[in-house]
């Protein structure tokens, strides 16, 4: 990663790609041709801040939040705009203290996007179109990665970004990994797909129902109902955010979930505490898999008797190069404030996962590790050509 912050190459970092599913002919592609078919766009991570970006505003990046209602962008208000619309900064602070964070007010405009189509496979045509978006304060958006034009939010609000471009699709896309054969993993995604729950207090975030935790298939002695989505008071369950590195855990469930790691490691030599890390390790001592550092897996215990797990690669973090640690974090003091989860999923464990939405279903497919069948994001074809 550059020290001084810009970007990190696309493919080695890719989360996941973007689908914005378009409605058939709605937009008119760079060749006039109608496009039928869902827009691709690459995901790059920020050195310096971590944070998600699409190249989508003329090349310039937009940072991705999951659970934000809205595209927001610096710049004057036009005189033109009838209606007002309130911008946010996502990393002003965690997710949780979204609602105290940094808010300014703006006119909403529309915005020229572009990206390409794509049949799954590659994308054989441009594609460019309108969005609406908020005129954000130029201060509001400073502290977002060098060089970005503003916050694509990706909820399920009518103004989010997905919800503009996606909200007649009915046609499903394809996403096939180039590999030996080729490996396409959306149907597959959809067929066991997880429900969405909604938060009537935060009802653009993506929540999903855990049953519980495990380290070496071991499970974590949680307190009943731990995770647990209160609707009424809009507090507790589990939400995926794209806005938080670190998965970050309520106290009542970190606390027995790290006692479990830290068993479970107990013959890998420690190396002190990293802030904002509690728990690290001397990084020579781990052997080394396709999935990660050698390590005891965590797993997050979904519908149906799945899970997502967790290897070396997403459960530790490299800090330097003698120093790998725990990637949890406790939320700590303030984590029973209003809209608070019990659990924020953050980029750390998603990297080099398909992770597929389905808002008009309301479900989730989440692939796991892509290392698992020796593949990774950096796998799909971004070269134009035709289908």
């Amino acid at each position: 990663m550059s020290p001084h912050g810009s970007s990190s190459p696309v493919l080695p970092l890719l989360v996941l790609s973007l689908l914005l599913l378009s409605p058939p002919g709605t937009f008119a592609g760079g060749d006039g041709r109608p496009p039928s078919k869902p827009i691709v766009t690459p995901i790059s991570k920020d050195g310096a801040t971590s944070l998600y970006t699409i190249p989508v505003k003329g090349g310039a990046p937009l940072v991705l939040d999951l659970a934000g209602p809205l595209v927001c962008q610096p710049g004057s208000p036009d005189p033109c705009c009838a209606c007002t619309a309130y911008s946010y900064n996502p990393p002003s602070g965690f997710w949780r203290f979204r609602h105290r964070g940094q808010r300014g007010s703006g006119d909403l405009t529309r915005t020229p996007l572009s990206a390409n189509a794509t049949d799954g496979r590659n994308p054989p045509f441009p594609v460019c179109f309108p969005a609406y978006a908020a005129c954000a304060p130029n201060g509001l958006l400073a502290s977002l990665p060098a060089g970005a034009a503003g916050v694509a939010g990706l909820s399920r609000q009518p103004l989010s970004l997905p919800s503009q471009v996606a909200s007649r699709l009915k046609v499903a896309s394809p996403f096939e990994l180039q590999a030996s054969p080729p490996v396409e993993l959306a149907e597959g995604l959809r067929q066991n797909a997880l429900p969405l729950l909604v938060n009537p207090k935060n009802n653009g975030a993506y929540y999903i129902r855990v049953h519980g935790i495990a380290v070496n298939q071991a499970r974590v002695p949680v307190p009943a109902g731990a995770f647990d989505l209160d609707r009424r008071q809009g507090t507790g369950g589990v939400v995926l955010s794209t806005v938080t590195r670190l998965t970050t855990l309520r106290s009542d469930i970190f606390s027995p979930l790290i006692n479990a790691f830290d068993a479970a490691t107990s013959g890998i030599p420690r190396r002190k505490p990293m802030p904002p890390y509690d728990l690290c390790y001397e990084a020579s001592a781990f052997g080394s898999t396709r999935l990660g550092p050698g390590v005891a897996n965590v797993d997050l215990m979904l519908d149906g008797g799945r899970n997502w797990t967790l290897p070396g690669a997403s459960s530790l973090v490299q800090v330097d190069e003698r120093t790998l640690c725990f990637a949890f974090q406790n939320m700590g003091v303030g984590a029973t404030v209003a809209n608070s989860p019990a659990v924020i999923v953050g980029t750390h464990p998603m990297e080099d996962n398909l992770v597929l939405f389905d808002l008009e279903k309301g479900t989730v497919g989440i692939s796991g590790l892509l290392r698992r069948m020796r593949i990774n994001c950096g796998n799909f074809n971004f070269a134009m050509g035709s289908s």
